[in-house]
């Protein structure tokens, strides 16, 4: 370079600098010169200009709001008190719709298949139920464990729900059952079911998990306290736990419930690995499953070790994702079935023929065996699954980029939403779908009990429990139905839909139930 060339281009170089400088030096004069309101209104008109933005860039193509109405927290308000027919409407508006509510963007898929492929893609998704969960159920519980992880520990739950298994949990549950029949015969007059059947399905599922470790003052506890949890779980929640909220008492409900589960354990523990006891609940097979895994390896090991120790508050844990998982969605059921067939007095009848057929006396006990006699009443629970499914939606967490579909890809970071809805009353599959009719079970076709069949979900978060639902449901309707008459009083809010994280009559269901003599009546 000449020193001509070098003199230049110091020259530009000491220009730019000054340019910066003098740049700089503007730039500040202006920030001073603003006011602290000046400062403020830029301020959000940024946050919300990158709100927009940001939405706008999410969203593609898909459906939903052209504009966030609502700047930042989106129809946060509407998702307090969620209602069934916006859920319909937004599934009616595209196979992906979408909506964004605080720092979220969720999306929506509402066709089976979108569904399916959702529920079966864990490398770009995992559950996460609903944003505050991980708070509420600890981040250290298995649902939220991921990959080979997760497998694994699933793998060590599966022998707690084999026909084996669930053989051992049916003295305990025709027990209360049988308890609650008669508190339900007892009362006088109509009464809102709802909270009996939320109080009734806690004690199966706490009697089922603890057995005799839990007592009944601790069940009508968490019973009570259970909904608390329920209504912390909504949809969409404010980012962080305040004390005194919803969120704040659900988490310090579970906390509670979940060291209940602990002492379970431990006694169970004692009863199953000191005293050699036989198992008679979830928590007892469970441990019992461990012991085996130890004795075998010690006579061989060369085996694989199938069950890991799983410490107290493991066990806790899961013991209340089961009940998580079985409360709400079981109590719902509930809640449709016996005022469907209450409705329904020729499905009554039927159910009532078919257990005086099936029975050897009106007192037989059950047991699988018998209960899987029971075709046409496992008909009616299956038929009500569709025509009602408890849950809804599946919340899941896109943990990279996903490409739902050819032409849209959900971003890192979004809730993605399987609906189950929409595959349960596609009319292809289940003609009539809005038509209860448990005859169309006697003989399924195509799709009915394949790829529509969703209830349940499908892939590797597919219900660990289905078996013993459709057991525990078919078992119950059937002594039910045969030992009393259910009258169901009507409002013009029965066939309505209340969504509280399941779905439940809007009118709490109105029933009143008066003993039945099987023998007297079919004599």
């Amino acid at each position: 370079m000449s020193m001509e060339s070098a003199l230049n281009h110091t020259r530009l170089f000491d220009v730019s600098q000054s340019g910066v400088v003098s740049l700089v030096s503007t730039a500040k004069d202006f920030w001073m010169s603003l006011s602290w309101w000046q400062i403020v209104v830029s301020a959000i008109v940024t946050i919300l200009t990158y709100d927009q933005v940001m939405y706008q860039i999410r969203k593609g193509s898909i459906a939903g709001p052209k504009f966030k109405v609502w700047p930042i927290i989106g129809p946060f308000l509407e998702s307090l008190d969620p209602k069934f027919e916006e859920y319909l409407s937004k599934w009616n508006s595209g196979p992906l719709s979408c909506v964004s509510i605080f720092h979220k963007f969720v999306v929506i898929a509402s066709t089976r298949d979108l569904a399916r492929k959702i529920l079966s893609s864990p490398r770009y998704v995992k559950p996460c139920v609903v944003d505050v969960a991980i708070k509420i159920l600890r981040p250290t519980n298995w649902v939220f464990k991921d990959g080979k992880e997760h497998v694994d520990y699933r793998r060590s739950l599966n022998g707690l729900f084999t026909p084996k298994a669930l053989e051992i949990y049916l003295p305990v549950l025709e027990k209360y059952m049988d308890i609650y029949l008669e508190r339900f015969c007892a009362y006088e007059g109509p009464r809102e079911f709802f909270p009996e059947f939320r109080e009734l399905l806690c004690a199966l599922s706490l009697r089922t998990f603890c057995g005799d470790y839990i007592s009944d003052e601790q069940i009508k506890l968490i019973a009570d306290n259970y909904y608390k949890i329920t209504a912390a779980m909504e949809l969409v929640n404010f980012p962080i736990i305040i004390p005194y909220t919803k969120t704040w008492y659900g988490k310090k409900i579970a906390d509670e419930t979940m060291n209940i589960f602990a002492d379970c354990s431990a006694k169970a523990k004692k009863y199953i690995n000191e005293e050699n006891g036989e198992p008679t609940c979830t928590m007892d097979e469970w441990i019992y499953l461990m012991k085996q895994a130890r004795d075998n390896k010690a006579e061989d090991p060369s085996s694989k070790l199938l069950i890991r120790e799983f410490t107290d508050k493991e066990i806790s844990e899961t013991i209340f994702t089961f009940l998580f998982a079985s409360q709400d969605a079981s109590s719902s059921l509930a809640c449709w079935l016996f005022q469907i067939v209450a409705d329904r007095p020729d499905v009554a009848e039927k159910i009532r023929a078919e257990q005086m057929a099936v029975r050897s006396s009106p007192d037989e006990p059950l047991t699988l065996e018998l209960i899987n006699k029971m075709t046409y009443t496992n008909c009616v629970v299956q038929e009500s699954l569709r025509y009602r499914p408890p849950v809804l939606m599946v919340p899941y967490l896109v943990k990279e980029p996903f490409p739902v579909t050819e032409d849209y890809t959900a971003p890192k970071g979004a809730m993605l939403i399987p609906t189950l809805y929409p595959a349960l009353h596609d009319p292809e599959v289940y003609p009539e779908p809005d038509t209860f009719n448990p005859d169309r079970w006697l003989n399924p076709t195509g799709d009915m009990n394949k790829r529509s069949w969703l209830v349940f979900g499908t892939g590797p978060h597919v219900c660990l429990g289905k078996v013993y639902v459709m057991m525990l449901f078919t078992g119950m309707l059937g002594k039910y139905v045969m030992n009393s008459d259910m009258t169901h009083h009507k409002t013009e809010l029965s066939e309505k839909i209340k969504v509280f994280a399941t779905i439940f009559p809007k009118d709490d269901l109105i029933m009143e139930w008066n003993k039945r003599d099987p023998l007297a009546a079919s004599a």
